[in-house]
């Protein structure tokens, strides 16, 4: 690993690789301290945690960078995750809070939610 990478080239690396469903590669872009926290879940897990919910979640086709910015070590992607329930298809966003150090990715937060919502009852004018 190129300890001289930023944040940003960092993650989106760490993007390419989830599309291309490459969990061998994966744990190379994480720092062994890695930690990744998911906000809508409040479950954080480890390096080998992560890599194992990634390699095993059910459905999961493909991810989609949209938006991807950073500076020195921070970095955020938005991004959209294909994938299928129950056989049908989904899709989610995504928005990546990432940290790295020394070319690996120290920590990450991660939200998600469904696309396609409708704003909540009563909540818009017009």
């Amino acid at each position: 690993m190129d300890e001289h990478l930023d944040a940003a080239a960092v993650l989106g690396r760490l993007c390419a690789v989830l599309d291309a469903h490459d969990w061998t590669a994966l744990p190379d872009l994480l720092h062994a301290t890695f930690t990744c926290t998911l906000v809508h879940t409040g479950e954080t897990f480890d390096r080998e945690g992560w890599v194992r919910l990634n390699a095993e979640y059910p459905g999961f086709e493909g991810l989609e960078v949209e938006d991807l910015i950073g500076s020195g070590d921070r970095a955020v992607a938005r991004c959209r995750v294909r994938g299928r329930v129950d056989g049908a298809p989904v899709v989610f966003a995504v928005a990546s809070f990432a940290t790295a150090s020394d070319g690996r990715l120290t920590e990450l937060t991660e939200v998600w939610t469904d696309v396609d919502q409708a704003p909540p009852e009563g909540t818009r004018s017009g």
